[in-house]
Formats: C-alpha cells, structure tokens, sequence
C-alpha cells in the first residue's frame, strides 16, 4: 500500500508540474489587428544617351571636320561639344556628368596640355554639375577643351598625340541636396 501512495503521490505532483510548466489552465488575452495599405515603391530613371555626332572646333570657332587629321601646335584651345539626352527621373534624383577616357595628358608631357572636365549646358545657357530631377528628357550640352599650352618650348611633343577614341560621358547618381543642381 505504501508503494500505492507513494506511487500515487508522485503523479500527482508529476501532473501538477506539467500543468504548471505547460499552461495547462486557460488565461484570457486581448488580441487586435489593424490592415495597413503602405503602398508600391517604383524606382526613378537615370539615362543619358548621345543624340549626334559631337563637333570639334578650333580656338576661332571654325569647324575642325577630321580631328585625325588635325595638327595641333602651342597655344591651339580645340573644344569638342557633345549633345546628349540627360533623363534623372524620382523625387531625389540628382546625377553629374563626367567624361571617362579623359586622361591629364595622354601622349603629351602633362605640362604641354589642359584637358577640361565637361562644362554644361542646357538651352544655351550654362550650368553647373550636378544635374537635378526633371518630368521630361533634358538636352544637355556638354564641351570639353583640349589646349596646346602656349608656354610648350624648343621641341617638346612633336609629333605626339592624345586620344580622345574612347571617351565616354557618364552620369553620376549624387546625393540630392548637393550644391549646384539644375
């Protein structure tokens, strides 16, 4: 008998404890809900794609029709001007155009030439890089100058040359807010 009760006992205690461990009881709890509708995200445009044949002009303005051709001497100033579709679409989007390939002197002693970043602008008037958001394609104008230091002496870069065969220009994305948008 004693076996009995003890063995009884045991179970009681061992059916309390998993109560207690597993909730065996009920306990009431309020629960809520609310459906929100946050909306779909849709991303901006960043693009620019060249629309012509860009242009080579000397220092007087007058067309250069084979830059390959083209002898360039000491205190010659050459710019090139290059037309391009500029689309920044989205709330914050800015971007700056950079042309890549532009190196500081290519086949040239650094101190013979100047190579300019790209200056900008749209509608014949200028402005500066960084471009900001607009609803429609903008119609940038973007010019790089290429000049034959007139402070070049004696022989320095005869018959030398710099390769303007692979550049490109390139949109940027910056941060908005940034100085400088259009």
């Amino acid at each position: 008998m004693k076996n009995s009760t003890l063995i009884k006992g045991t179970a009681a205690i061992a059916v309390g404890a998993a109560l207690l461990l597993g909730g065996g009881g009920t306990l009431a709890a309020w629960n809520a809900e609310a459906t929100a509708a946050p909306g779909t995200i849709v991303s901006g445009d960043l693009n620019v794609v060249k629309t012509a044949a860009g242009v080579w002009k000397d220092r007087a303005g007058t067309t250069i029709n084979n830059i390959g051709s083209y002898k360039a001497v000491p205190g010659d100033k050459l710019t090139f001007t290059q037309e391009v579709d500029v689309t920044l679409t989205g709330d914050k989007m800015a971007a700056s155009i950079v042309a890549e390939g532009v190196g500081a002197s290519n086949g040239f002693n650094p101190a013979s030439v100047s190579v300019s970043a790209p200056a900008l602008s749209v509608g014949g008037v200028a402005v500066t890089n960084n471009l900001g958001p607009n609803a429609a394609v903008q119609k940038v104008t973007a010019t790089i100058t290429f000049e034959f230091l007139s402070t070049t002496t004696g022989r320095t870069d005869v018959t030398k040359s710099y390769d303007f065969g692979n550049v490109k220009f390139t949109l940027q994305q910056v941060v908005a807010g940034q100085a400088g948008l259009l």
